[in-house]
């Protein structure tokens, strides 16, 4: 298969050669991520194609295909060509795509080990641009109750308080529970910040009966777990 040309416009190329078409003989994974993007954006205008439009997007940044896990419409829709429309689509199809690799398969997941943690979190917080702490609730056979969203920014004991953390667990009876929290820079090692935040949340959960059993750092495609580190 040839590659696309750049500047083409889609109406220029051969049948075979244009995204839609190429999707639909060999499979997606076939496509390069501009032409997946093309398919997503539809159609240019009378100067740009949706090709020329994806690789204007994917040149935003050195990893073009990063900074659409945390885009937002606003920012695609000053891309001359893009509008509005165009930019929720994509927007839309990111996010369908996160919650379709972050959903634990069945009704629930039993949490037997640490990367079991990593692989429901990892796809969706290795590019995340702020820190997000999150928690998984548990039953008392390990399954997941629910993931409940803590806070948004740097992680500190006023930001990431018990009363927060532990609310709903209590409320939803949980047995235990595992910290989750990423690190924007991708390198996943614990910050002397991060051990006391979490040794204070286990600390309160001894108090309320409500274990706290590990504390997973997101990196970027990496992960760090503080039970196994034996800092917890």
């Amino acid at each position: 298969m040839n590659h696309i040309r750049k500047n083409a416009m889609i109406r220029e190329l051969p049948f075979e050669e244009r995204p839609r078409e190429k999707l639909i003989q060999y499979g997606a994974e076939k496509l390069s991520n501009s032409e997946l993007l093309a398919i997503l954006i539809g159609t240019g205008t009378k100067e740009v194609s949706a090709i020329m439009l994806a690789n204007r997007i994917l040149a935003l940044e050195e990893d073009g295909i990063s900074y659409l896990t945390n885009c937002l419409p606003e920012e695609l829709s000053g891309i001359p060509g893009m509008g509005m429309a165009k930019s929720c689509q994509i927007v839309a199809a990111i996010e369908l795509g996160k919650r379709i690799a972050t959903k634990p398969k069945g009704r629930r997941v039993n949490i037997k080990s640490p990367s079991e943690v990593a692989s429901l979190f990892i796809e969706e917080m290795r590019y995340l641009k702020k820190e997000y702490f999150k928690v998984l609730l548990l039953n008392t056979k390990n399954e997941i109750i629910m993931i409940e969203n803590i806070s948004v920014g740097s992680l500190n004991s006023s930001v990431v308080h018990p009363r927060e953390v532990f609310c709903t667990a209590i409320k939803k009876s949980a047995c235990s529970m595992i910290a989750v929290h990423n690190h924007p820079s991708g390198n996943p090692m614990p910050s002397q910040t991060d051990i006391e935040v979490t040794r204070r949340l286990a600390d309160a959960g001894e108090l309320l009966g409500i274990k706290v059993l590990d504390h997973i750092i997101i990196g970027d495609g990496i992960y760090v777990s503080l039970k196994e580190k034996m800092l917890l």
